[in-house]
C-alpha cells in the first residue's frame, strides 16, 4: 500500500478559509472549543506575523500529488519554566485524520524548527485526554518529560502532557510505519 505524502507551505494570507475549517467544535474540543471570529482573524494575522518577528513559523499542511490543503502545523515562541522555547500545534482535517498525515507534518516543522537554530527545544502540549494528539508526539519524536497543567487558549487551564524535542540533537531517523512528508 503507498502511504499519503505531505508537503508544508508556509501561511499565506489565503489560509484563512483553512483557519476556518480547522475551527470546529470536534477540532477544538481537546483545546478549549471554537473561537470567535475575532479571535480567529486574531490568529491568522499572528500566523502572517511569525516568521518577519522571528518567532516561529506557521504552515499549511499540503497533500501530494493532490496539493489540497488538509490541515496546519506550526511552531511559535513561549516562556515556558523560565526558558523561551518552541511550541508546537497542529489540526488535520477530519476526512484526513488516522493517515500519519499529522505525524508527517509534525515532523517536517521539526526540521524546520531545527534548521531554524533559534531555541533548544520545541514543546507540544497535548491534553491528557486526547490520546491521537500524544501518539502523534511520540511517533514524531517527541521525548514525553510527565504530564502538566497547561494554559490553552489563555484563561483556560488543561491537564496536558509536556512533549518535548532538542532541536540541538541529531535528528532521529524516521519510524519505519510513518509516512514521510
Amino acid at each position: 500500500m503507498e502511504r499519503a505524502r505531505i508537503r508544508i507551505e508556509p501561511w499565506m494570507d489565503a489560509d484563512l478559509d483553512l483557519l476556518r475549517r480547522v475551527n470546529t467544535p470536534a477540532m477544538k474540543k481537546h483545546v478549549g472549543g471554537p473561537e470567535t471570529e475575532e479571535r480567529l482573524l486574531l490568529r491568522h494575522r499572528r500566523y502572517l506575523d511569525f516568521v518577519p518577528a522571528g518567532l516561529g513559523c506557521m504552515y499549511r499542511v499540503v497533500l501530494l500529488p493532490e496539493g489540497e490543503p488538509v490541515g496546519t502545523v506550526g511552531y511559535g515562541t513561549r516562556t515556558w519554566q523560565g526558558q523561551t522555547v518552541y511550541e508546537m500545534g497542529w489540526n488535520i482535517l477530519p476526512p484526513y485524520q488516522g493517515r500519519g498525515l499529522a505525524v508527517a507534518a509534525a515532523r517536517a516543522a521539526v526540521a524546520a524548527a531545527r534548521t531554524d537554530g533559534r531555541r533548544r527545544h520545541l514543546h507540544a502540549f497535548p491534553s491528557v485526554g486526547n490520546p491521537a494528539s500524544n501518539a502523534v508526539c511520540r511517533r514524531a519524536g517527541f521525548t514525553l518529560l510527565g504530564e502538566t497543567d497547561f494554559e490553552f487558549p489563555p484563561g483556560t487551564w488543561m491537564r496536558s502532557h509536556d512533549w518535548r524535542v532538542d532541536l540541538t540533537a541529531p535528528a532521529a531517523g524516521p519510524e519505519d510505519d510513518a509516512p514521510q512528508g
